[in-house]
């Protein structure tokens, strides 16, 4: 049986798992618009892209809780996932924030 301070840590590196997993396929959607692809080239990316997310979700779950599958374990990928997703939202809002100061501070001179 795990202690509380041993699931704690589990749930942050499943959460750090979650943000590698967010902002791989956030990497793999830029370099789509970057150069497009055909439909069935979309397909099979993203075909490969799961299988190496199941890989190395299977090998974080096997190396943290020695291949059992834990709850706190899934919800701290999906914790990861959406503080990713919010974290980047929010550097966004700030970016653009920043840009129309710029803006502003040029039409002023």
């Amino acid at each position: 049986m795990l202690g509380i301070g041993k699931e704690a840590i589990i749930f942050l590196y499943a959460g750090l798992s979650g943000a590698v997993i967010f902002f791989s396929y956030g990497v793999l959607r830029l370099l789509r618009n970057l150069i497009r692809h055909h439909i069935v080239v979309i397909n099979l990316e993203d075909f490969f892209y799961w299988v190496g997310v199941s890989v190395y979700l299977f090998r974080q779950m096997y190396k943290t809780t020695y291949g059992s599958i834990r709850w706190f374990f899934i919800l701290g990928v999906v914790c990861g996932i959406v503080l990713a997703n919010f974290m980047l939202s929010l550097a966004k809002r700030m970016y653009k924030k920043f840009l129309k100061r710029l803006e502003k501070k040029g039409k002023s001179r």
